[in-house]
């Protein structure tokens, strides 16, 4: 009988994760015509971006479209959630030109709109708080008609970090929950689910434009998606984004689900009963995917 060698069995299963997961997920073809020029305007600038990092599927469409949704405080973060593939190293020292370099950027790229998101700094005292808000700053002394969205992280809970933030006067304070509730210790290690409501439901007690998004997928059951949404409308989250999980590397979790467009239908429709404000809901949404066509029609 034919035994194969431990390189053998090796390379077999990895062929076989990429067949499992090419049967699993389609995901949008990139024309790399299309973005090598940003990326290497981006590279030449030092500015990290998330459509890289986190290797997003509509990269495609954001660089052709000269956007992009700027990542801040480093390329390596201190938490490595399972469905993430921004990279997960030792912590980074904090580049205090950063902020002006940003708003340079989407000056140059003429955008009326621009998405800061970052990657989690627990290492630093007020989470890289300051930094956002200096960014913002930048951004609104060098072209004051911009609009800015942060997606930012949890900052462990801490309310004086979130009020440094809050206090640079973002158009819109987002934080993505991500999952539903029950998965959190399986992919997304290091967040709690009730302390990433209170966050949202901090700056929503400020005044603050509320956004968030959920990916679909990673084995939740529809009744834990439907009591997560009651959960967003309970803290009057204004807008809601519904997309599908999409393994952005091998090393990824697993996709357990592939939903229809149907479902996403059904998820919107849910939402919309409960009278969420704006919900955006499909397969390759993203919370900052057409942010700034999102706010317009807010």
């Amino acid at each position: 009988m034919y035994k194969l060698s431990f390189f053998g069995l090796r390379l077999c299963l990895y062929l076989f994760r990429i067949l499992k997961n090419s049967m699993r997920q389609e995901k949008k073809r990139i024309n790399l015509a299309q973005i090598t020029e940003l990326k290497k305007d981006f590279e030449s600038k030092a500015i990290n971006t998330v459509c890289q990092g986190a290797r997003c599927p509509n990269i495609g469409d954001c660089y052709k479209n000269k956007t992009a949704t700027f990542m801040i405080l480093g390329k390596y973060c201190t938490r490595r959630c399972g469905f993430c593939a921004i990279e997960k190293y030792d912590v980074e020292f904090v580049d205090a030109s950063e902020p002006l370099r940003i708003a340079k950027a989407i000056r140059d790229l003429k955008l009326s709109y621009s998405v800061i998101t970052s990657v989690t700094r627990d290492d630093l005292p007020d989470g890289g708080a300051k930094h956002f808000a200096k960014t913002i700053n930048e951004i609104k002394t060098l072209l004051p008609s911009n609009k800015v969205e942060v997606l930012v992280p949890d900052f462990l809970g801490d309310t004086k970090s979130i009020d440094i933030v809050l206090g640079a006067k973002p158009d819109v304070f987002s934080h993505n929950l991500e999952t539903v509730s029950i998965l959190y210790d399986v992919v997304r290690k290091g967040a709690n689910y009730e302390r990433s409501l209170g966050v949202l439901k901090h700056a929503k007690s400020k005044g603050f434009r509320v956004k968030t998004g959920i990916m679909l997928g990673l084995g939740e059951t529809k009744e834990q998606v439907f009591e997560t949404i009651e959960d967003i409308k309970n803290i009057n989250v204004d807008t809601l984004t519904i997309g599908q999980y999409l393994a952005p590397t091998l090393k990824n979790f697993s996709i357990v689900k592939e939903y229809t467009k149907e479902e996403f239908e059904m998820f919107k429709n849910f939402a919309i009963s409960l009278k969420i404000k704006q919900v955006v809901s499909g397969r390759y949404i993203r919370s900052s995917y057409f942010a700034e066509a999102n706010f317009k029609k807010f």
